[in-house]
């Protein structure tokens, strides 16, 4: 039985099920638009024999999947935990001890993954799962046996930026050495809370990657010293996952660590089963709820801050959970504590617009420039998508929200960019919408808005109206920036949708 919606992305939508005998699963289907792209299909099958193949007490276990014909699933055991990004973000950086714990155990994972002749190639924050049991290694979505061929496009390197090592962004060369780079890069965020390489452009953070020195600035310098020896240039030179383990030399498990506990707990509540007569049919996947407290009316592309219980999947989590370039404090105040100037209007493009979402990868090119608050919750349905049947095809429809109440804080406003498939190859600033207060009213309502209606191109001082959907079909990307006046405002989230040629 399914439960509720717990996460959401390009490739598909992730449900918590509960078994006939009390078991929870995590349920990942692949979205409609895309069961007829044979790429994605071969990584989402890859993905389920990958996952299937490693059994291991260090990641989420396969438990079924139907992969013959639509609608296309995996379950995977549900792990109850925040993941190691959201952590950081929300509770700061973690202590010398426990940062030295988390190396040893992620260390005994690698191990036990690469026994198996598998390498992970997208080790970072984001798919790391602090559970009871300890870290979880999730989203083996890019992961490759020693005996299958990669299908990362020609001159694409597999990984996320600032995680990904220098020999696969120069030469594609992919092994074990690699993970233990990005096992490095993980833990330097965890002892900073910063992102390894610093932020900004994905060109750049992977130009330092590969020639210049991680940032360790202000850690303990035993534990710096093991940090940069994971992110050698050089991968001979790189310990392997047991020299780790001994380098850390730990006493106590991780689940011991007395600072470990209070990030497990940041786990949702798991909701109960719905109560419904003996003849009452099944609840419609429409009808579930979202895992937290409900948006005004179902959607499916809900991508939530606040989510907590992550699933053990390839639960498709925004790039904002890493920091950006100046990190800013997560809090209400955005990067620096601005404070607004305005209100501002309708925000022009100041030359910042490099934002690109793809869709096959489920994330943008770039993280946002500052951390949104706490909180933050934002979602797109498109009208092709919508269950509801209230959103028109040919339209889609964009919100935010805070997940909980925040009251008395000062404005905080919020401006969305949209940009159409055809400038994203450009630096040229997409369709915005007029600025609002996320404060204003009840912030935990959604704040919609629906393209193209409510937004226009306003370059040169001129209005433009915006394009519809159906004259540019692709991936379109869409970015919700913290504005303090009209010429003044950083992005905070970047997102996307796929939109397809429909009659209007």
């Amino acid at each position: 039985m399914l439960l509720a919606r717990i996460g959401a992305g390009g490739m598909g939508v992730v449900y918590l099920g509960r078994s006939p005998g009390g078991r929870l699963v995590a349920v990942k289907v692949v979205r409609e638009e895309i069961t007829g792209h044979p790429e994605a299909l071969a990584r989402f099958r890859r993905e389920a024999a990958t996952v299937g193949a490693v059994r291991s007490a260090y990641t989420a276990n396969l438990i079924d999947a139907g992969l013959d014909a639509a609608p296309y699933w995996i379950a995977t055991e549900y792990v109850a935990g925040p993941t190691l990004a959201r952590a950081v973000r929300e509770r700061g950086p973690f202590p010398v001890v426990t940062c030295r714990r988390l190396v040893a155990a992620m260390a005994e994972g690698l191990a036990s993954v690469h026994a198996y002749g598998v390498t992970h190639r997208d080790l970072k924050p984001q798919n790391v799962l602090l559970g009871s049991q300890g870290p979880q290694l999730i989203d083996f979505g890019i992961a490759r046996g020693v005996e299958q061929t990669a299908l990362t496009q020609d001159g694409q390197a597999p990984g996320t930026p600032g995680f990904t090592a220098p020999e696969v962004l120069t030469r594609n060369e992919v092994g074990a050495a690699a993970d233990v780079f990005a096992l490095g890069a993980t833990v330097a965020y965890a002892a900073t809370g910063r992102a390894p390489f610093g932020g900004g452009d994905a060109a750049a953070v992977s130009y330092r990657a590969v020639h210049e020195e991680i940032d360790t600035a202000g850690v303990e310098p035993g534990l710096a010293a093991l940090i940069r020896a994971c992110v050698e240039k050089d991968p001979a030179r790189r310990p392997g996952p047991a020299e780790l383990i001994r380098w850390c030399a730990v006493d106590t498990a991780l689940v011991d660590d007395p600072a470990y506990h209070p990030l497990v707990a940041m786990a949702e509540v798991v909701p109960d089963t719905p109560q419904r007569p003996p003849n009452a049919p099944a609840l419609a996947i429409h009808d579930l709820p979202t895992q937290g407290p409900p948006p005004s009316r179902p959607n499916p592309w809900l991508v939530a801050a606040g989510v907590g219980a992550v699933v053990g999947i390839a639960v498709a989590t925004a790039v904002w959970l890493l920091p950006g370039n100046g990190g800013g404090d997560g809090g209400n105040g955005g990067e620096g504590g601005d404070k607004p100037d305005g209100p501002p209007g309708h925000i022009q493009d100041i030359g910042t617009s490099r934002h690109a979402w793809n869709g096959l990868r489920e994330s943008c090119n770039l993280p946002g420039e500052e951390q949104p608050p706490l909180q933050f919750q934002y979602a797109v349905t498109t009208g092709e998508n919508d269950p509801s049947g209230e959103i028109p095809p040919g339209k889609a429809e964009i919100g935010y929200r805070l997940k909980y109440e925040e009251p008395n804080l000062p404005p905080y406003y919020v401006s969305v960019e949209v940009k159409p498939p055809h400038l994203l190859d450009t630096d040229e600033f997409g369709y915005v919408s007029k600025a609002a207060d996320l404060y204003e009213g009840d912030e935990t309502q959604w704040k919609n808005l629906v393209y193209p209606d409510d937004f226009s191109d306003r370059a040169g001082g001129k209005v433009r109206p915006a394009p519809p959907l159906a004259d540019d079909p692709g991936e379109w990307t869409v970015v919700y920036h913290h504005a303090t006046s009209d010429k003044n405002h950083r992005s905070v989230v970047c997102h996307g949708f796929m939109a397809d040629t429909v009659s209007e």
